[in-house]
């Protein structure tokens, strides 16, 4: 890390909010990947981040609910997002999952 800029804390905060932003929005566009491939392949899908931004909130004292937290993520109702563009998974994605489970379990 010998080559980094220097950056307070602030500004690392502002460009961490950045930086999650930006991804946010290129979920909501790319509405053709499945949450199942995104878990196959990465290993956390847009239900994870909505997770991880409803953990951040209690740890603020906030209360949100895991539908209010989905909205924010998908940019939309949870299951007006399932409606328009949730497609059933296939066989080999359910297979690919399941082995992706299991080699996370500890």
């Amino acid at each position: 890390m010998s080559d980094l800029p220097k950056i307070d804390e602030k500004t690392q905060i502002e460009l961490e909010a950045a930086a999650f932003r930006r991804l946010v929005e290129h979920l909501r566009q790319r509405t053709d990947v499945q949450n199942i491939d995104l878990m196959n392949l990465a290993g956390f899908c847009r239900n994870c981040l909505s997770n991880w931004y409803q953990d951040a909130a209690k740890s603020k004292g906030i209360e949100l609910d895991k539908m209010a937290a989905r909205e924010i993520i998908y940019g939309m109702p949870y299951p007006e997002w399932q409606k328009k563009y949730q497609k059933e998974a296939t066989p080999e994605q359910q297979k690919a999952f399941a082995e992706a489970q299991k080699a996370h379990q500890h």
